[in-house]
């Protein structure tokens, strides 16, 4: 038995495609890709995993640069990222961030202009932490496409 598919369109940059029940396997134009499926797909994330990954990233890479500045181009630093659910909605009510690097060989001022910088950053440049802030619009279309 084949299997059908359907085919992003050909100038698609990122779409998921149905690998099994609610199991989708995320991909780039550039050739990368992800398991999503329910809590507890092996080897996948859940849709709200990624969201979090998502914001966690962009507020590390809209950080990096003030950070390696002070701090030094290879100090390391982890973002750890976690979300409340609502109680009676389908969505979370809150996200949090916590970004953790050693800072301690900086004195009073620095560590405050530091801890200035890095949070200016994220507040400006986050793409992923704006959008979710100003609750960007969503357009959904539904297309009959014949599987082939």
């Amino acid at each position: 038995m084949t299997t059908k598919r359907i085919a992003p369109p050909s100038d698609a940059q990122l779409w998921v495609e149905r690998t099994g029940e609610r199991t989708y396997l995320g991909h780039s134009a550039s050739g990368s890709t992800v398991l999503m499926g329910p809590e507890g797909t092996p080897g996948g994330f859940t849709p709200g995993e990624l969201l979090q990954l998502a914001l966690a990233g962009c507020a590390g890479m809209s950080s990096d640069l003030a950070a390696s500045r002070r701090l030094g181009p290879d100090a390391p630093r982890v973002i750890v990222v976690s979300a409340t659910k609502h109680q009676t909605e389908d969505r979370y009510a809150q996200l949090h961030e916590t970004v953790l690097m050693d800072y301690s060989t900086l004195d009073g001022p620095a560590q405050d202009q530091l801890l200035t910088t890095v949070n200016r950053a994220i507040g400006e440049h986050c793409t992923v932490g704006l959008t979710l802030e100003h609750a960007a619009a969503i357009d959904r279309t539904v297309v009959n496409t014949p599987a082939a």
